[in-house]
């Protein structure tokens, strides 16, 4: 009798074993990124996000996207995301944050270095997301950059180059005209629409300023090359609010926060959405810690320029460029 009973128990075993199969394994999210142009910062952004995501231990499949700088395509890509049905979408500057915000209404949709989200109609408050909608703002201290510019450089006239068709431009530019106001110093400005206009708007107000102040236009971001050029051969001085593109020499100073810091904040609001938390409960992120900001001097321009750099500068920049060489601290 006790060996029938055996036999039974180990029958019962192995049809609950067979009754039992292992857990499917969970589909990736399906996360669509997309930026409105290519350069360095950005496409740090972007590296940041995916880095984040991945660290939190969720497994994604990514579709990511480039606007070339235009709306429409910005629109298309926000359709296509639609389409196929991702579960977030991250829009990497103000437009094609926009964009995803315009066609998705349901999808949450985080946006990444969005300077004035308010303005650009993205949310109603800094306090927290709206509807579908949060991320993270790459607001810089432009007055205090401007203030800084004229210390050192000893600036009388400053030059703006920005983006007249982009919200995020416009509200730099009120910011600007406040700083140059502040600082006592005149403003000449160059709107452009696109980025092969960059050159041609730097070489027609080269001749009329001290040096030329950088906000985080990207459309002028994705064209700095040719506007280094202008100021350099003018041996005049470029101060950027965007320390990335100054690592390969030719910009005088540049203060701002690292962009690969900021797609990792942005990730970090994308981990907390696919993990249920609402975007109206997630407010706007800024970057604000010490450590997530850069500070460069480039001393072989300081020099073409004839331009003395006090010690106490160089010894608060983290970041030095000086014979043809970066060096950081």
């Amino acid at each position: 009798m006790k060996k029938i009973t055996v036999i039974s128990a180990s029958i019962l075993l192995l049809a609950a074993a067979g009754s039992y199969a292992a857990p499917k394994k969970q589909k990736p999210v399906k996360i669509g990124i997309a930026k409105i142009v290519q350069h360095q910062a950005l496409d740090d952004v972007e590296r940041g996000v995916i880095d984040a995501i991945k660290d939190a231990g969720i497994e994604a499949e990514y579709d990511l996207q480039n606007a070339n700088g235009d709306v429409g395509t910005a629109a298309q890509i926000a359709n296509q995301f639609k389409s196929k049905k991702v579960d977030a979408a991250v829009g990497i500057a103000t437009p094609i944050a926009v964009a995803l915000a315009t066609t998705l209404k349901t999808t949450p949709v985080i946006f990444g270095t969005v300077t004035d989200p308010v303005g650009a109609g993205l949310v109603s408050t800094l306090e927290h997301g709206e509807r579908n909608i949060t991320g993270m703002s790459d607001a810089i201290p432009t007055e205090q950059h401007i203030q800084l510019f004229k210390e050192v450089a000893g600036i009388k006239t400053l030059g703006y180059i920005y983006t007249s068709n982009e919200d995020n431009s416009a509200s730099s530019l009120e910011l600007v005209k406040k700083g140059c106001r502040e600082a006592g110093i005149e403003l000449v400005t160059q709107s452009i629409t696109k980025s092969d206009e960059v050159k041609q708007a730097a070489e027609a107000i080269v001749n009329r300023v001290d040096g030329i102040y950088l906000t985080t236009d990207n459309t002028v971001f994705s064209a700095i090359a040719s506007l280094v050029n202008v100021f350099g051969k003018a041996n005049k001085p470029i101060f950027s609010g965007d320390v990335t593109a100054a690592k390969e020499g030719g910009i005088f100073m540049a203060s701002g926060f690292n962009y690969y810091k900021a797609g990792r904040a942005t990730g970090e609001i994308v981990v907390q959405v696919l993990n249920g938390k609402k975007c109206t409960e997630i407010p706007v992120r800024f970057m604000t810690d010490p450590s997530d900001s850069d500070f460069l001097i480039d001393l072989d321009v300081a020099k073409k320029c004839g331009i003395t750099v006090d010690k106490k500068y160089i010894d608060s920049a983290n970041m030095i460029f000086q014979n043809g060489k970066l060096t950081e601290k």
